[in-house]
């Protein structure tokens, strides 16, 4: 049986671009301090992380190529990034009723990578932490646990008291939420939204959607009818590819 969802945060269920946004100005204005055009910075910081954020070291490819490296500081700079806590954010649209539906089934919780005082201000904005039954953070267990170990994904079962078998988790990254997914024994449904929407599907999800609310309703649709072992990659399906769907 399904018994509980696991999701993603960022770009699964609100987009990643909007919290950059603000931080990238608040980013900015720590660099006009030491002189740094304050809009040109901003624009630049955002134009090297949509390069990538895989990629790290924004802040000093930025600089660089203003001609500031050197002259502005980075400390600051990381400080304004990780300090930046709007007072509200929004889910994606559908994601209130995606909550809503994965809760029907059972607990439900969210795991995430990321410095966990920005990953907790991007929870309160959101209004999220009383939405799920556990929030687990990756980094507080050390940064070798981030996704795609199983380690976080296997706390979040243990706290809402399920087994990993009967757990399907929500993501829009292949190489950490399906692989991380897979490692830990459980099922991955693919949300194609935010910055790796276009990534390949390497390692294969189960299923894959275009939306959060269309991964869980293909999770409580599809579980019973397709019981394939965790882990396995054997079938793709998108909402709609079914017949008659």
């Amino acid at each position: 049986m399904l018994k509980a969802i696991i999701f993603d945060l960022d770009d699964t269920l609100f987009p990643q671009q909007s919290w950059l946004t603000g931080a990238w100005a608040a980013v900015a204005a720590a660099g006009a301090q030491w002189g740094a055009e304050e809009p040109l910075l901003c624009a630049t910081l955002t134009a090297v992380a949509a390069l990538g954020s895989d990629q790290g070291h924004i802040m000093q490819r930025a600089l660089a190529l203003l001609g500031l490296e050197g002259v502005v500081p980075v400390a600051p700079l990381v400080e304004a990034f990780r300090s930046h806590a709007p007072a509200a954010l929004d889910v994606y649209p559908d994601v209130p009723g995606a909550l809503q539906a994965a809760r029907r089934i059972g607990p439900t919780a969210i795991v995430t990578d990321g410095d966990p005082g920005i990953q907790w201000a991007k929870l309160n904005a959101l209004d999220l932490a009383d939405q799920v039954d556990a929030i687990v953070m990756s980094d507080e267990h050390g940064r070798p646990f981030r996704k795609p170990h199983p380690l976080p994904f296997l706390t979040a079962a243990a706290r809402l008291g399920v087994d990993a078998s009967t757990v399907v988790v929500i993501g829009d990254r292949p190489a950490k939420d399906v692989a991380g997914a897979h490692a830990a024994g459980m099922r991955a449904i693919r949300v194609r939204r935010g910055e790796y929407a276009n990534a390949p599907d390497v390692p294969t999800p189960w299923a894959a959607a275009d939306t959060t609310a269309d991964a869980v309703h293909v999770a409580i649709r599809d579980w019973e009818a397709a019981p394939i072992p965790a882990g396995t990659g054997a079938e793709t399906v998108r909402l709609g590819d079914r017949p008659g769907q």
